[in-house]
């Protein structure tokens, strides 16, 4: 079920988690509620999730 509404949403998701690696979906949340998208922070994780993002793992030592 996705919506045309959602389309924007996504993208500007999608740009936001590329320049900050480091955030997680919460954060984002507060970075896009900032920027006047009211979200419902389910439906983000929802979306962060369809768009395959997370958080990148830091190659640690072994």
């Amino acid at each position: 079920t996705s919506r045309a509404d959602d389309a924007a949403l996504r993208q500007r998701m999608r740009a936001r988690a590329q320049e900050r690696r480091r955030f997680g979906y919460r954060r984002l949340h507060v970075l896009l509620k900032r920027e006047g998208y009211v979200i419902n922070h389910k439906k983000l994780f929802r979306l962060y999730r369809e768009e395959r993002l997370a958080v990148r793992r830091r190659g640690g030592r072994k």
